[in-house]
């Protein structure tokens, strides 16, 4: 029932993740390959809020200050019990051209059911665990 509902009416995810350096995280994804597709402001240093893009994979980042007031429930403490795991294509490719550029948790591993994964530390304290099922 669950997945039917989710199906019917869901199309994607974006996380919205919250950052307390919006110009260091942005620097990070496009090492990563993301590109900035919006923003508020549209343009500048102070961005409060950025969308980026790399593929069919959407990030939202967004300032912790910019909620503070609307919505005083987030946590204001960086990272947590959240592992973003994306799916990509020429993994070991894309390790070489980024492993010395990133803080790498776990370098290329075959897992026992048939991915080949990496995991980085982004500068927020989010796991990324990249992954090719091959």
């Amino acid at each position: 029932l669950f997945f039917y509902f989710f199906t019917r009416f869901m199309d994607s995810l974006s996380p919205n993740i919250f950052t307390h350096n919006m110009a260091e995280t942005i620097a990070l994804y496009q090492v990563l390959g993301f590109k900035v597709t919006m923003s508020v402001p549209e343009s500048g240093d102070d961005l409060v809020w950025a969308m980026m893009v790399n593929g069919s994979v959407t990030f939202m980042f967004q300032t912790y200050e910019s909620l503070a007031d609307d919505l005083p429930e987030i946590s204001r403490n960086n990272g947590g019990s959240l592992l973003l795991y994306i799916d990509v294509k020429n993994i070991r490719e894309f390790f070489e051209s980024i492993k010395d550029k990133v803080k790498v948790l776990k370098g290329l591993d075959k897992t026992f059911y048939g991915a080949t994964e990496f995991s980085i530390l982004d500068n927020n304290n989010y796991v990324l665990t990249f992954a090719e099922h091959e």
